[in-house]
Order: C-alpha cells, then sequence, then structure tokens
C-alpha cells in the first residue's frame, strides 16, 4: 500500500512539473500593452516587446461580414479582419456591407485582429 502512494506521489509531481509545457500561451491584449496616438501606436513599457505582433491600420470597405470575420476590400486587394478584440470592448460601430472603416490593431500570424473600428 505505501509503496502506491509512493507512485501516486510520484506521478502527481511528474505530471505537475510538465503542466506549464502544455498551458496555452497567454492571449495578447493589445489595450494592455499601450494605446494608439494620432495613427500611432504608442507602447507604455508594460509589456515585453512581442516580436510577432505588429501594429497597424487597415482601411477600406466592408464587402462582407460573417461572424467576427469581416473582409475589407481595399484599392488593390482585399483583407479578412478579425474583429473579435475590438468587439469584446464595444469598440466597432455598427459593422455592415459597404461602410467605409479604419480599423486599428496588430498583425500575428498573418492574421490582422482589430481592437478598434472606426
Amino acid at each position: 500500500m505505501k509503496y502506491c502512494y509512493a507512485a501516486l506521489i510520484t506521478l502527481m509531481a511528474l505530471f505537475f512539473s510538465f503542466a506549464p509545457t502544455f498551458a496555452d500561451d497567454q492571449p495578447y491584449i493589445d489595450g494592455v500593452c499601450g494605446n494608439w496616438v494620432d495613427d500611432q501606436w504608442v507602447p507604455n513599457g508594460k509589456c515585453p516587446d512581442v516580436a510577432d505582433v505588429k501594429h497597424d491600420t487597415v482601411s477600406g470597405t466592408i464587402i462582407s461580414v460573417k461572424g467576427h470575420l469581416v473582409t475589407v476590400q481595399q484599392a488593390t486587394r482585399a483583407v479578412v479582419i478579425n474583429d473579435q478584440p475590438a468587439l469584446d470592448s464595444k469598440q466597432t460601430g455598427k459593422v455592415a456591407v459597404g461602410r467605409n472603416i479604419v480599423a486599428y490593431g496588430f498583425w500575428r500570424d498573418s492574421n490582422f485582429y482589430a481592437t478598434a473600428i472606426y
């Protein structure tokens, strides 16, 4: 019986030592790391420099809305925007086909995440 307890404790210790490996990466939250001032991203120093996040704006006319994905037609291309961060912070206004917008946000893994849409 005492070997069963020892084996159980050993397995638990082994599992918990690997727990950080199994944990998901924390989501990037734009509003915690800085803000937009006169169309320029200004970091506030509260977040480490995240190499895979590039702050940018996307402007154009909405041509499609499917849930949290908004397709914007620009002069030479169409861009699909994930507007879930803007929806979460109630910074989208009316998202409708035909509306001209400027979306503030960031690129990550070749996807644009809008944190505000005007």
